[in-house]
């Protein structure tokens, strides 16, 4: 790498990527003045800062830390000596597995050597220099008695030299053989020694300048960074200006970097001032950058440094990966194998680019999700509702406006559950809605009564909840564009000033909202909904627009930009968390199967806290399914199209079995219907049922449960 220090840099302060990082507890490099100069003032001593101190030059502590950043801690003196065992028994391993490659190329290294030694030696031991002069001597046609008299002498010096030189060959040549007739006869240990000994020199007189005798233990850098390659990336993306030269022209300063972090460079720089460009300038210019520097802008990942962290409004943190890091084995999430949870941590949901874990505090707050399909908007969506569910104490409203398979698991444990935008759907959503107005109502009501020290700042607290049952409410509703799109404009206007509500004043009420909408514009989710909401994730986009539709207005122009993320970068998105706030996560993979075993998990947890209720409590297929009792897949499926209606056409309830599971009844028709059902055990009281005054086939949700043991219907008080 090329030099590491930028011209004019400031080395007296020097930072940390770690510091620099979401979620990283920001380190104090500079005392506070007001810390001294509030001192009492009888303390007998001077504050050093103060500007009559004559001595506030010289008696300044400097700011550098004395030990490095590895060793400040414990856990990370313990971490870097893990990394390092872990490094050498890696190499270790890669190497030993090499070994005979290696002896290989070590006898035929020595081979080289030894011609190289016996062509050097040749021409002393045969005294040909001299020889070389006699001959030349006599070649000539003309030569003058004198040079053919010096001629002789020569060739007489020349045989007496010879001959003393050959004796001494002779001698070493019976020598060596001497001593290889003795090692054939030595111990094998001896005998490996001396063939070292005798080996190496060998070797290492016959390498060449491109010689590499051992393989690369590592993968070779994808990419490389240096001060000048940052400061011609930021000059052609008309950040700094332009001299006479590159070497004359204005260039950033480093307070770290470029180093190797991880699987890539990290660099954290300043602006030069006089330029009239800030951190936020950077950040907007993260593509033509990464063009730059021959990387993709999803390899990029620059942030503003805060003054809280040290740094100024010029000073931006930038790390650039090897290759894409999003890309890979994706990594299972926490909760699949925790017991239980408390929503009033923060839930484990991702990580970033460099590995390091990224946790979304849900209390208080209010969630949205967007993005196209197949991106893993509701996996992501999920991973934040099933830490609920390992939380007795949560009460769950779930609302799918799809109708599909990922929230049916939901059944077992959710106090309300709409499924699909069809209109008894919507009619129950909007029931739904209006009983978490009147408990959100009745909720403040009971936290204004409370005396200030059972409640200090008029919100929930667990000892609240545990006293007075009243359990968190997580509301989770999917796919809102469905429901919107269905709507007459005065059902519509209701449920969004129903949710603008919920979302505004329900986090101090104890309420948690967590939606999602496949196409966050202004006719499916309007702003005044989107607006409000204080956490928002989004997967991969079609455009900066939409983007910022999810992620907020001008978001994309400060770096958080889905649009640059792949069809690849499947459960991968954009999170933000403040205005200023946001990484791209990589979210934890918690498949179907395993959020349906955290459903029936927390049914259990509420059965033994007493806090099953609403519908889960009188659901007959998850009752089923708690008490191991197969029924039917027909009957649980015909159960869930009926969730909402007593009765239902025949027409109407296959388009709903369809709806929730086309591969298995996209084929059926009315007949295969009823064979099926009266197969499982369903005895129908009356082939028509009548509803909103007309006359149809149809079937009564009556029926259907009739088909379930009756010890289930039993524990579900039916």
């Amino acid at each position: 790498m090329t030099e590491l220090a930028f011209e004019g840099a400031d080395m007296g302060t020097l930072h940390h990527l770690d510091d620099h990082r979401p979620g990283t507890p920001p380190t104090s490099l500079v005392k506070d003045p007001s810390e001294t100069e509030t001192a009492p003032a009888d303390a007998g001593v001077e504050a050093v800062d103060r500007a009559d101190n004559p001595l506030a030059d010289w008696l300044t502590v400097p700011d550098a830390p004395v030990l490095p950043a590895w060793a400040r801690s414990a856990a990370s003196i313990k971490a870097n000596a893990t990394a390092l065992v872990r490094l050498t028994w890696w190499h270790a391993r890669y190497h030993g597995i090499r070994t005979p490659k290696y002896l290989v190329k070590t006898v035929l290294l020595a081979a080289r050597g030894f011609f190289r030694a016996t062509v050097g030696l040749w021409p002393t031991l045969s005294a040909q220099d001299h020889s070389a002069a006699v001959k030349a001597l006599r070649a000539q046609s003309k030569a003058r008695p004198e040079d053919v008299e010096l001629a002789t002498r020569l060739q007489m010096a020349h045989a007496e030299r010879t001959r003393a030189r050959r004796w001494r060959f002779g001698a070493a040549a019976v020598g060596v053989a001497a001593a290889v007739i003795g090692i054939a006869l030595a111990d094998p240990v001896l005998q490996t020694g001396i063939a070292g000994a005798v080996v190496t020199p060998l070797a290492y007189l016959g390498r060449g300048k491109e010689t590499q005798f051992l393989d690369q233990g590592a993968p070779p850098l994808r990419v490389d960074m240096s001060a000048q390659q940052l400061n011609d990336a930021l000059r052609a993306a008309g950040l700094l200006k332009s001299g006479k030269g590159d070497e004359e022209g204005p260039r950033v300063s480093c307070s770290m970097g470029p180093v190797r972090d991880g699987r890539g460079w990290a660099v954290i720089f300043d602006l030069p001032r006089g330029g009239g460009k800030t951190a936020s300038d950077v950040l907007a210019k993260r593509e033509v950058i990464a063009q730059e520097l021959g990387v993709d802008e999803i390899q990029v990942i620059m942030s503003r440094v805060r003054a809280a962290k040290g740094g100024n409004a010029g000073r931006v943190s930038m790390w650039v990966a090897d290759d894409d890091p999003y890309l890979g084995t994706p990594n299972p999430s926490p909760l699949e194998k925790a017991e239980r949870f408390s929503i009033w941590e923060p839930v484990p949901f991702g990580q970033d680019a460099r590995g390091v874990r990224v946790d979304i505090p849900v209390m208080w707050q209010s969630m949205f999700f967007g993005g196209l399909p197949r991106r893993g908007k509701t996996f992501s969506q999920r991973l934040l509702t099933a830490a609920g569910l390992l939380d007795s104490h949560v009460r769950h409203y779930v609302a799918d406006g799809k109708g599909g398979a990922d929230w049916m698991p939901m059944k077992a444990v959710a106090h309300r559950l709409v499924m699909g935008a069809e209109d008894d759907a919507i009619e129950a959503l909007k029931a739904m809605l209006a009983e978490l107005l009147t408990e959100m109502e009745r909720r403040f009501a009971l936290l204004r009564d409370l005396p200030t020290s059972v409640c200090p700042e008029g919100k929930l607290t667990p000892d609240i909840v545990a006293k007075y049952n009243l359990p968190v409410i997580f509301v989770t509703i999917d796919e809102l564009q469905e429901y919107f799109t269905a709507m007459e404009k005065e059902d519509r206007d209701q449920v969004i000033n129903d949710l603008c509500r919920i979302a505004r004043r329900g986090p101090a009420a104890g309420f948690i909202s967590n939606f999602a909408s496949q196409r966050p514009d202004a006719e499916s989710v309007p702003a005044k909904l989107r607006e409000i909401i204080t956490i928002r994730y989004s997967t991969q986009v079609v455009d900066r627009t939409s983007s910022d539709m999810v992620l907020g207005k001008g978001k994309a122009a400060q770096g958080a930009d889905a649009s640059v993320l792949s069809e690849d970068h499947k459960g991968v998105g954009v999170l933000v968390t403040g205005p200023a706030s946001y990484v791209t996560v990589r979210a934890d993979y918690l498949d179907g199967p395993t959020f349906a075993g955290l459903c029936r998990k927390g049914r259990v947890l509420r059965e033994q806290a007493g806090q099953l209720t609403g519908e889960a409590a009188g659901d007959v297929t998850a009752a089923a399914d708690a008490a191991g009792v197969t029924v039917p897949a027909i009957v649980s499926d015909t159960l869930e199209v009926m969730r909402h209606s007593p009765r239902m056409f025949t027409t109407d309830l296959l388009n709903g079995l369809v709806n929730l599971d086309e591969d298995t009844y996209g084929d059926f028709n009315a007949e295969q219907l009823a064979a099926e059902l009266e197969a499982a055990g369903v005895k129908r009281t009356s082939k028509q049922v009548k509803i909103n005054g007309s006359n149809g086939a149809g079937y009564q949700r009556r029926d259907i449960e009739a088909a379930v043991p009756a010890e289930i219907l039993l524990s579900t008080g039916r």
